[in-house]
């Protein structure tokens, strides 16, 4: 699978990582490419080749980065992101809308779904604790799109957990609060995760 990841931090350089040692072709869209870099491009020549475009850049920067992807009509469009306040004083947006909806709305005819945004990038490198992998949350509205984004999870090694529609993501970005908030402010430290149990 062709992933173009828009952005190289911490979030962005994990999961690509992850998805490289799976077999898929993983490009970078950057502001400024490193031309050492052959992995790094601009976000618009990093998603014009993609199947799969990731958006995992700071929440600030979230339009500025959409509109730089161009055309995105037919692509998976993969939100990492959260729109938190900040020093973490809360969302932006929530409850009655979500900022995967707002990024539907920057790119019409893309495919969104929500994901990666449950826990933080330690996690994703190592999903897997007392030997079991730890659950990831994902919602969309188009049932090929999120099967994509399904097998992406699973190859970084989640347990995907298919949330329903895109609207969903109004309870899991609030969802994510609670796990940056429990981590970073209340004393458990980064090392945490969920894990989704039935009987």
């Amino acid at each position: 699978m062709r992933i173009a990841v828009i952005g190289a931090g911490n979030v962005g350089a994990t999961l690509g990582t992850a998805w490289s040692a799976a077999g898929h072709q993983v490009t970078y869209g950057v502001r400024k490419p490193d031309p050492a870099n052959t992995a790094e491009r601009t976000v618009g020549e990093a998603a014009v080749g993609a199947e799969v475009v990731v958006l995992a850049t700071p929440w600030p920067a979230v339009d500025d980065a959409v509109a730089a992807c161009g055309e995105l009509t037919g692509k998976v469009l993969v939100d990492c992101t959260n729109p938190l306040l900040p020093g973490l004083a809360g969302l932006e947006l929530g409850t009655t809308t979500s900022g995967v909806e707002k990024v539907a709305r920057l790119a019409p005819g893309a495919k969104a779904v929500k994901a990666f945004n449950t826990v933080g990038f330690n996690v994703m490198a190592n999903p897997v604790f007392d030997g079991q992998p730890v659950s990831m949350l994902y919602c969309g509205d188009d049932p090929a799109a999120k099967a994509t984004v399904r097998q992406l999870i699973s190859d970084c090694g989640f347990e995907p957990v298919d949330a329903g529609p895109l609207k969903q993501a109004r309870l899991l970005e609030p969802f994510a609060l609670l796990w940056i908030s429990m981590a970073m402010q209340y004393g458990y430290s980064r090392d945490i995760a969920f894990r989704f149990v039935r009987r």
